[in-house]
C-alpha cells in the first residue's frame, strides 16, 4: 500500500474513497519515567520516550492502513499525524490521510 504525504500521485488518476484513520494511546512507563528523569538532568536524548512514541507511530499508521485496504484502497494520500494528551501520562497519536484508488 502506498503511502504518501501528497495530495496526488504522478502518473496516476486517483479515485477518492474516503478518510481513513489509525490511533493509539500510550502511556509512560514509571520505570522509563525515572530513567528520562536522570537523563533530563544531564541532558541529551531521552531514548525511552523517543521509542515509545515511535511505535505508536507506526502502529497508527499500521491501523490506518487496514482501514484504507477495508475499503479496497490501493493508496493513502495527504497523510498527517497528530498528537494530543489525554492525560498527564499518556498520549494519543492519530494517523489519517484520503484512501483512494488508483486508475
Amino acid at each position: 500500500m502506498l503511502v504518501l504525504t501528497t495530495d496526488t500521485i504522478p502518473g496516476y488518476e486517483i479515485v477518492p474513497l474516503g478518510l481513513v484513520r489509525g490511533s493509539t494511546v500510550r502511556a509512560k512507563h514509571i520505570g522509563s519515567d525515572i530513567v528520562a528523569s536522570l537523563r533530563n538532568l544531564v541532558g541529551g536524548e531521552i531514548k525511552e520516550y523517543a521509542s515509545l512514541l515511535a511505535g505508536a507511530r507506526e502502529q497508527a499508521l499500521d491501523r490506518m492502513k487496514a482501514e484504507a485496504q477495508g475499503l479496497g484502497a490501493d493508496a493513502v494520500i495527504a497523510v498527517r499525524f497528530e498528537t494530543s494528551q489525554i492525560a498527564q501520562s499518556a498520549s494519543e497519536i492519530l494517523a489519517y490521510g484520503t484512501a483512494v484508488k488508483l486508475k
